[in-house]
């Protein structure tokens, strides 16, 4: 079984549109097979992406494990920042590419395995981690952050109660000031700040 932080180059590509609205701003996502939440906005995605930017109005902003960027595309434009987005996966950065130039944003896509290709701090880090890529590449991306954060910087992240999101908090503990700040259909989201 093949899972979206994998490339599988013989999966066949059957395009399709997402549309979004946040508050009264259009956005239009193409998607494909073989990337995360391929048919629809993950819940999860969308509640993180709300608790975001209800606290924040600006920044230099990272979007680890962007799929077709969803999250890092809509901060773009409403906060109009700046934004890079890394995936592991080249068909889901081949597809945020394309709706970066349809979406207008200042933003840029990446192939990156965690951090690996990452460059300079960023004010914010903001992901929906790969659960389903274990809970060791979770504790990558997460505790990795604080070293592409600058001092005082943010990361938000959203991980569902019932994938260890209690636990795995805790381990986030030893660095960063963490807070839960919205459950929501069993997802929980959390502010860990830089200490």
């Amino acid at each position: 079984m093949n899972h979206y932080f994998t490339n599988n180059e013989n999966l066949k590509s059957e395009f399709r549109t997402i549309n979004f609205s946040y508050k009264s701003t259009p956005f239009a996502f193409l998607s494909d097979n073989g990337v995360f939440s391929k048919n629809e906005i993950d819940y999860g995605s969308l509640a993180l992406l709300n608790t975001f930017l209800d606290r924040e109005k600006e920044g230099k902003v990272l979007d680890v494990g962007c799929g077709y960027g969803f999250l890092g595309i809509v901060i773009s434009k409403i906060n109009n920042c700046e934004v890079l987005m890394i995936d592991v996966n080249k068909r889901a950065v081949h597809l945020t590419d394309m709706n970066i130039d349809s979406n207008k944003v200042n933003a840029k896509a990446l192939v990156s395995d965690a951090y690996e290709k990452v460059e300079g701090k960023y004010d914010l880090i903001i992901t929906n981690p790969p659960i389903r890529a274990g809970k060791n590449k979770v504790l990558e991306i997460l505790l990795g952050a604080s070293e592409h954060l600058v001092d005082n910087g943010r990361l938000y992240y959203v991980i569902r109660k019932d994938q260890g999101a209690k636990s795995i908090s805790k381990i986030l503990e030893e660095t960063y000031e963490v807070e839960l700040l919205k459950k929501d259909k069993g997802f929980y989201v959390y502010l860990a700040q830089k200490r």
